[in-house]
């Protein structure tokens, strides 16, 4: 009796996906629910499962493109008999490898090939995962059709890193997460989209439309290139659910099995570069939307305060925007908010 493997819908926008990788070899014997094979499409990767128990067969390969509902292979589940036979294991004694002798003398000609053929150049050829074609193909649209600007500052993190140090294990205890960074950074960018509402919204067509709501995508990278998950109603979050939830989505981004729900609605972008040591770049917009913000590493540096120098821990902030949409001051402005509420997060409570 066969059981197939089919490719499940993965929403109305994704017609084809490729074949990643294969987790569970041809002619394996599987269990109901294991982990079979990845499918990449251009929005999410996805595992799928055996859907019964028996001896795999495929009948695609990796790299292979393929329609939604279409068949990768089946199940033989008549064959669930041969799952653990008890073959006993035969040690094979394996005499040592020898290396070649090599004469004493070489000739001439023969050293010169032997040089020609160390110096050889070597290529290696490997698919490009849909994910990564199709972010590639929304950066190049960003740069083409969107009028994107950046603007910098830095901000001093010393109350942040304080409030860290101080409420960290009681946090910890209480909630069973650290507290980050990027909890203070969320609900900074959500209290400067309200007072610059403009960074909160997307053109269509002639008209702009601006969200009554709050979704704030955290990039995360991963071996098959960048997530940017979606926290959705962001504003109605406390410090630990911001946290919990963007754990679980750095979790599941890792093991490919996010969902098209978790990726989309997203408003306003925040990536932090800082985390592979960039000091300072330009991130780039994430289409449709009209403003990212980009946090970098964080480092102690001297700078003035009220006629002293002090060491202080200090980040770059860069926020990129469409300037179609927003101009230069509202940019600025919008920054400036964010850096005041980071370097007094009381603020947050009025």
């Amino acid at each position: 009796m066969k059981k197939d493997v089919v490719v499940p819908s993965l929403g109305e926008s994704v017609s084809e996906v490729m074949i990643g990788r294969f987790l569970q070899s041809q002619g394996s014997y599987v269990k109901e629910n294991t982990e079979i094979v990845e499918i990449e499409s251009e929005k999410v990767n996805q595992v799928l499962y055996a859907p019964a128990a028996g001896v795999l067969n495929w009948v695609v390969h990796e790299g292979d493109k393929v329609a939604i509902s279409a068949v990768l292979g089946w199940i033989d589940t008549s064959q669930q008999s041969l799952q653990h036979q008890d073959v006993p294991k035969q040690t094979v004694q394996k005499e040592p490898i020898q290396p070649p002798s090599l004469p004493l003398e070489v000739s001439i000609e023969q050293n010169q090939t032997l040089v020609q053929e160390i110096s050889q150049e070597k290529e290696v050829r490997k698919h490009l995962s849909s994910i990564r074609l199709a972010i590639g193909r929304r950066l190049v649209k960003a740069l083409h059709e969107a009028a994107m600007l950046t603007t910098f500052n830095e901000v001093d993190l010393s109350a942040i890193m304080q409030l860290r140090k101080t409420y960290q294990e009681e946090f910890v205890h209480k909630y069973g997460v650290k507290l980050g960074w990027m909890s203070f950074f969320v609900r900074a960018v959500v209290d400067a989209l309200k007072a610059y509402p403009d960074f909160n919204a997307y053109l269509e067509g002639e008209e702009l439309v601006l969200r009554q709501y709050y979704h704030i995508g955290i990039a995360v990278g991963t071996e098959r290139g960048v997530m940017v998950p979606v926290l959705k109603h962001a504003d109605r979050l406390a410090l630990h659910e911001i946290e919990q939830q963007i754990a679980k989505y750095a979790d599941l981004a890792r093991r490919s099995q996010l969902a098209l729900s978790d990726l989309e609605g997203g408003g306003f972008t925040i990536t932090n570069g800082g985390v592979y040591g960039s000091l300072l770049s330009t991130p780039i917009l994430n289409p449709p939307q009209v403003g990212i913000l980009g946090m970098h590493k964080i480092l102690e540096r001297p700078i003035a305060v009220k006629g002293e120098v002090v060491i202080r821990p200090m980040m770059y902030l860069a926020l990129s925007y469409d300037h179609r949409v927003v101009d230069g001051k509202e940019a600025v402005g919008c920054l400036v908010h964010i850096k005041s509420i980071l370097e007094e997060p009381a603020r947050l409570l009025f």
